[in-house]
């Protein structure tokens, strides 16, 4: 398993609409994070950032997170969530979610 927390801002004045819109993902966007083996994933608010955090349980991590971008239906969800966020200067190059390295863990 690959547990996955990545980061990023949310302006306070888009608060109110990002957390109605997670009040009530749609089940096609649901539906396919459990067809590419993306488990137990939240979303926390922490003042103007989000934090993310996932379980991946399958075994090719690159083409279920390819098939997620492809997904039509993920793809219209993203557009209507972007404009209310603000990746993080600091992330990697092709990331909008910042991935944090994991320090420490126990079962």
């Amino acid at each position: 398993m690959k547990r996955v927390a990545s980061v990023i801002g949310l302006p306070p004045e888009n608060r109110e609409e990002y957390e109605a819109h997670h009040a009530a993902v749609w089940p096609e966007v649901l539906a396919r994070l459990a067809e590419s083996h993306v488990h137990n994933y939240s979303i926390y608010r922490f003042g103007a950032l989000l934090f993310s955090y996932f379980e991946y349980t399958g075994d090719d991590y690159e083409a279920d997170m390819a098939a997620i971008a492809a997904d039509e239906a993920t793809q219209r969800w993203w557009a209507v969530q972007e404009p209310l966020q603000r990746p993080l200067e600091s992330r990697a190059p092709g990331e909008w979610w910042q991935e944090l390295p994991e320090v420490f863990h126990t079962d």
